[in-house]
């Protein structure tokens, strides 16, 4: 299914040319901007309920001199929407790998905010040989029994159903609660997201992936998240930044120390004011952060260093209001 998405609110925020790869589920949209023949490329997976729109200043930031590609998951964005696509983190990353494969990405910095983060992890496990660095925003590749009481409501069957898909609840909610600073939402921003997501239809994923979040042992996707749990640790030693907004009720301190625990060399900085859209509260901060770790760490692999074994400088540090 494709549904047409006006962007006539937001057209300035988003100024970017759409490109699209077919495939068994239809239509994935992606941007792609930037030098196409950069050797280093940024690939940026978004989370539930958002969608490229989220990465727009990133895009921006970095498109000047790499290549950034950004997918929209099957069911999200402007991708297409099927109604009976299985919707599950097996799929999303094969999508990936696809798209990855089409287009002969190498060299990866591998971008990754909140679903983003298992099906950008369960992707690396597989082709560790493409990722270069990780950028970790807000985000778990491994399980958790911990789920905010709003979002377990939302799973309850026909409950949920009613709530995101005809209510939009999950949209609105995550508007309301996931910047920290929601006056930092401008209403040309609130439109930007909510967009392609006006009608029953154009709602199935953001359902479907609430859904598929494998809480305990015997859920469909739980085995794989246990597994890329388990193999992300092939990277504690690739250079990672972890740039975290610490006001997120969904991931939590709890969900950062564990990043921390498993990838103790990583860069970390944690804002104190900004939530679980760490990048409408904090993209000015964040923006020059991801750039020095950038320079950082290529000087480091122009100098003979191996991208597995980079060493740059490491902190932990813990960031407040501008």
């Amino acid at each position: 299914m494709t549904s047409s998405v006006d962007r006539s609110a937001f057209a300035h925020l988003y100024p970017f040319e759409s490109h699209f790869l077919a495939g068994p589920a239809g239509r994935l949209h992606y941007l792609d901007e930037g030098p196409s023949d950069h050797q280093e490329t940024f690939l940026m997976l978004h989370g539930n309920p958002t969608w490229s729109f989220f990465y727009r200043r990133l895009v921006q930031a970095f498109s000047t001199i790499h290549r950034v590609v950004v997918p929209d998951h099957i069911g999200c964005g402007l991708s297409d929407k099927p109604q009976d696509f299985d919707y599950t983190l097996e799929n999303h990353i094969r999508n990936v790998e696809r798209l990855v494969a089409s287009l002969d990405l190498r060299d990866i910095t591998l971008v990754v905010h909140d679903w983003g983060g298992a099906i950008g992890m369960g992707f690396a496990v597989r082709h560790p040989e493409l990722i270069r660095r990780i950028v970790v925003l807000n985000t778990a590749a491994f399980p958790s029994s911990r789920m905010p009481r709003s979002i377990a409501l939302c799973r309850i069957p026909g409950f949920g159903a009613f709530m995101i898909r005809g209510l939009n609840a999950f949209s609105r909610a995550a508007l309301r609660f996931c910047p920290k600073d929601s006056a930092r939402m401008s209403k040309d921003v609130r439109a930007g997201y909510v967009a392609p997501y006006h009608d029953w239809a154009s709602r199935v994923a953001q359902l479907r992936f609430v859904e598929d979040i494998p809480m305990r042992p015997g859920h469909p996707s739980y085995a794989l998240l246990d597994d890329i749990g388990r193999k992300i640790s092939m990277f504690v030693n690739h250079p990672m930044l972890i740039a975290w907004g610490r006001q997120d009720f969904v991931f939590n301190d709890h969900f950062y120390s564990e990043w921390r625990r498993r990838f103790p060399k990583a860069e970390a900085t944690v804002f104190e004011d900004a939530g679980h859209y760490v990048l409408e509260d904090a993209h000015e901060r964040i923006i020059p952060l991801i750039r020095d770790f950038i320079h950082e760490t290529s000087a480091s692999t122009d100098a003979g260093s191996d991208s597995a074994s980079l060493e740059f400088p490491r902190r932990a540090r813990a960031v407040s209001g501008l």
